[in-house]
């Protein structure tokens, strides 16, 4: 889609006046963290591996005296002991000496390698080579996979089941997170009545308010379901004044023109500031929004393809600044 359609200038208009994570963090628990929004840069507070390990069953000895060996010149060493993960000091061979390892056991610095078990011809308690090794071979090094320090969760990650277990490798066991943000979602319409409720002649069912507070919830908000306002301007006002004082963000749907009133720009100008006004472009009239103390004010159409439609590209845009997920603008896509 062009920059320069009329949606595209919409959003970014609307983009340029919300706050960007501005809300607060709370500690969870690492499993409480999957699908939460990391608040901060997480550091790794220790290397991974911790220590340097060997990743394969065989024997360490010392680099150097594996040189000479081939075919015709076999090199033996003696095993003098054995490592296990666990053990909290490495064993470190001496000369002609081998040290049987296991998978995930500590392995001692310098210039030591690794016989793998089949590469090695035992004979009681030795053991015998027919070629040269190079340094550190098999060994997996202190911190090659992490350095204490790095980056492991940039902010405004989507934190994923991948994720709690590289926290939960690094000895992570809470995370702060952004709160997620409140949403106060309200229908509107003399018409409208809950789906809960029989249907009457004239009416219509509120399909509106659940979908929009699911796609609350999908985008990462908590829903506050406000209920359904009539058509008299100064109750509305009071509500969303009262909806504010305790809610990150109000979505609005229908209600955009009521006896000749831009009833919703009028409502948005009473309580905060009017940033988009309609946009010019198909079912783009009832797309209103607006800002009230840094808390966004989405509103969209009645008709419900068009009002998940509105949400989907301003009332997600809105909710991915407010987590600082995303400055992206969301993508139209067609209405069924």
């Amino acid at each position: 889609m062009s920059e320069e359609s009329p949606l595209v200038t919409a959003q970014q208009t609307y983009a340029n006046k919300l706050p960007f994570r501005n809300l607060e963090k709370e500690s969870v628990k690492l499993i409480e963290a999957v699908n939460r929004i990391c608040h901060a840069d997480i550091k790794a507070p220790l290397d991974s591996p911790p220590y340097a390990r060997g990743i394969v069953e065989g024997y360490i000895v010392n680099t150097a005296e594996t040189k000479a060996a081939s075919d015709g010149n076999p090199v033996s060493f003696n095993i003098v002991g054995k490592s296990q993960p666990g053990d909290e000091k490495p064993l470190t061979p001496g000369a002609n000496e081998a040290i049987e390892v296991v998978t995930g056991c500590i392995i001692a610095e310098g210039e030591l390698t690794t016989i793998r078990m089949w590469e090695a011809i035992v004979s009681g308690n030795s053991i015998s080579i027919t070629r040269p090794f190079p340094p550190r071979f098999f060994i997996e090094e202190k911190g090659c996979d992490i350095k204490q320090g790095d980056t492991l969760l940039e902010a405004g990650t989507l934190i994923s089941a991948e994720h709690i277990g590289m926290l939960a490798s690094m000895g992570i066991n809470a995370v702060d997170v952004t709160k997620k943000p409140r949403v106060t979602v309200f229908a509107s319409g003399d018409e409208v009545i809950p789906h809960t409720e029989p249907m009457k002649p004239g009416y219509i069912f509120d399909c509106n308010t659940p979908m929009l507070a699911s796609a609350v919830i999908t985008a990462g908000g908590e829903a506050i379901i406000a209920g359904i306002q009539s058509d008299n301007f100064d109750a509305f006002v009071a509500q969303v004044k009262k909806a504010l004082s305790d809610s990150d963000m109000i979505l609005i749907s229908g209600g955009t023109a009521i006896d000749g009133r831009d009833f919703i720009a009028d409502l948005i100008r009473e309580v905060g500031e009017l940033i988009i006004d309609g946009v010019p472009m198909r079912s783009g009239k009832p797309l209103i929004m607006g800002i009230s103390n840094n808390k966004p004010i989405v509103c969209v159409a009645g008709h419900p393809p068009e009002a998940f439609r509105g949400f989907q590209l301003f009332g997600k845009l809105a909710l991915n600044y407010l987590l600082g997920i995303s400055k992206a603008l969301p993508q139209d896509s067609p209405v069924n």
